[in-house]
């Protein structure tokens, strides 16, 4: 009988996943600048020297790519959902405008995914009721993905799943919402059965860029919700305050045993900062606290876009968050300064700034130390660690009619990389820039070949 080994790249716990070999390839979703007429693509990067190996075109323009992830990853190993047959070979692909999600085949030539399967609208419609798919997860029983709305653009969002085998969509997760309407992103304390999820708004709300309007009468989601699962059932609401407007990305704690993790608010309506909380449960209650404020930064109007003229200053604009597999470093992009910061969160309740690197920003435009002689725009926007924790990657690309707005001026794409030393200090990669300026395509999410920090779920300590 011959003997079924799991996928190499699987760990049990995010400890022994630090001491993984060390990532030689990235991929990286490219988008169509003018949202028209060219497909948007998949980039394989060859992180030895920042090489751009090749492009995967989609099948038809008008994607938006944006997160994606793999089919299946380290969950598999957990003791009430094995699932040894599996590998990590796909990834997961959801257009966020088009509602089209495309499976990458990597295994046989990781160089050069290639496309085995199409998901169309009409199907994903049809099977959840839900549209504008965004983060994807690989869980101990399917691959998790979550919708921002409906199918009209309404709310409410929510999430959905594809069979692990198939790809086909199941139909929606929840069984029981409660008040639960704006959704964003979605994680877990697998060790606790416990779903976390956010808000960011309606497709509508959303699709023609910010709203003045919207943010001032703060009606952009400022809420986590709990959810209970394995029954598919929502228990608690935890609102941190609906000044803090864009309650984003979620990092849960890597060690299964603990119970706490974070996320980032995009902007507050009171004074243009951003904010991160932890959230943790407390004597059987989840609860929410504020631990970082990240201030505006002052600038004359000249070097402003519209929308920020008439404050004179430029907000963090925190887009992203990463924390090392080892819960101890916490990356946070901010997008429109132009800067990528790390805090010491090995106490979450008491975060200690270890580093800071500067690069684009909506004022400052930055350079990279590559390319001395050329303003950059955009900024540290998605993070991506790798798993022994001492590379950070990211591009600078947040979302096309957002794009346009905060730099008007139109975004080059590019990628670069920090080096997190023994003390958390960051020091930017002067030998490593890629440049898709040639390309013509926007950066946005990436993921490391056989897994990351954002990744991976883990069953044990």
């Amino acid at each position: 009988m011959p003997l079924i080994q799991p996928d190499p790249t699987f760990y049990p716990s995010a400890r022994e996943a630090m001491s993984a070999p060390r990532e030689g390839l990235a991929y990286v979703a490219l988008l169509d600048t003018a949202g028209e007429g060219r497909p948007d693509g998949l980039a394989t990067i060859d992180l030895s020297d920042g090489t751009i190996v090749g492009v995967h075109d989609m099948s038809v323009p008008g994607d938006e790519l944006h997160h994606f992830g793999w089919n299946v990853c380290s969950a598999a190993l957990c003791p009430y959902a094995p699932h040894p047959h599996v590998e990590r070979r796909y990834l997961v692909l959801p257009g966020l405008k088009s509602s089209r999600i495309y499976i990458f085949d990597v295994k046989d030539d990781p160089w050069h995914p290639k496309l085995v399967k199409t998901i169309e609208p009409e199907t994903v419609f049809k099977k959840t009721g839900y549209s504008r798919p965004h983060t994807v997860h690989c869980g101990t029983d399917a691959i998790y993905v979550s919708a921002l709305g409906n199918v009209e653009g309404d709310a409410p969002g929510g999430v959905f799943t594809l069979d692990h085998d198939t790809f086909e969509p199941k139909g929606r997760w929840e069984a029981d919402r409660g008040p639960q309407e704006l959704h964003y992103d979605f994680w877990w304390h697998l060790g606790h059965d416990t779903m976390i999820t956010s808000e960011w708004g309606t497709p509508n709300q959303i699709e023609a860029g910010p709203s003045l309007e919207l943010l001032v009468g703060r009606e952009y989601g400022h809420k986590l919700h709990v959810w209970d699962l394995s029954k598919r059932r929502h228990l608690q609401e935890i609102d941190l305050g609906d000044q803090h407007q864009m309650a984003l990305e979620l990092r849960p704690a890597h060690d299964p045993a603990k119970t706490h993790g974070f996320v980032n608010t995009v902007i507050s309506v009171e004074d243009l900062s951003a904010n991160i909380f932890t959230w943790y449960l407390e004597d059987g209650i989840w609860k929410a606290r504020k631990i970082i404020t990240i201030p505006a930064e002052p600038a004359t109007a000249d070097l402003l876009p519209e929308p920020l003229k008439q404050f004179g200053a430029v907000p963090p604009l925190v887009g992203d968050i990463s924390l090392t597999l080892d819960d101890r470093i916490l990356l946070v992009s901010c997008w429109g300064t132009g800067e990528l910061k790390a805090y010491d969160v090995s106490d979450p309740f008491s975060p200690r700034e270890t580093g800071s690197v500067r690069i684009g920003g909506i004022a400052e435009r930055r350079p990279h130390p590559a390319t001395p002689g050329r303003a950059l725009n955009g900024g540290p926007q998605m993070v991506e660690a790798s798993r022994d924790g001492r590379r950070v990657y990211f591009t600078n690309s947040l979302y096309r009619s957002w794009d346009d707005a905060f730099y008007p001026d139109g975004i080059s794409g590019w990628m670069a990389k920090v080096d997190i030393a023994d003390d958390g200090s960051l020091s930017l990669d002067p030998g490593f820039f890629v440049d898709f300026a040639p390309d013509g395509r926007r950066a946005h999410q990436i993921r490391l070949q056989g897994g990351d920090s954002s990744s991976d779920s883990y069953c044990f300590s």
